[in-house]
């Protein structure tokens, strides 16, 4: 393993029963956000930065791109994480949503939040965000 290995990005994939323009309200507002994910202050402008109200208190964030409908990234707390939520228009009232979680370090690397090693945290995360994106978003987006 060399020393510069780093973990794979998470990536979910989801098809939504919703409008890809309800998605991306549901995505991209401080409301919708908090409906699937955490209580946040985050508004959509790029070099925003906002909290989210994570279990470890509160992440320090930064909007890094917006392209409404299709994609939004941001930085998620101290470690070098990066999210992006990517919508796919696929016609008859659907969407695909795909988020990826990046920016992870080495998998023996301490995360000093969680104090636990990066691939300790990308595995918990992975669970997490599966049941978020699969069970949680899909609710908000599709009552």
């Amino acid at each position: 393993m060399e020393a510069n290995h780093t973990l794979q990005d998470i990536k979910q994939t989801v098809v939504l029963k919703a409008p890809i323009q309800k998605v991306w309200d549901t995505v991209s507002t401080s409301e919708g956000i908090a409906l699937w994910f955490m209580p946040n202050d985050f508004q959509p402008k790029v070099g925003y930065e906002f909290h989210l109200q994570s279990p470890f208190g509160p992440s320090p964030c930064k909007v890094l791109e917006i392209d409404a409908p299709h994609r939004l990234s941001f930085a998620w707390d101290t470690d070098g994480w990066i999210v992006s939520f990517i919508l796919k228009e696929l016609g008859d009232a659907q969407t695909e949503f795909t988020i990826i979680h990046g920016g992870w370090k080495h998998p023996e690397t301490i995360l000093s939040k969680a104090n636990e090693k990066s691939s300790v945290i990308r595995d918990r995360m992975e669970h997490g965000w599966t049941a978020i994106v699969h069970e949680r978003l899909r609710k908000a987006v599709e009552r």
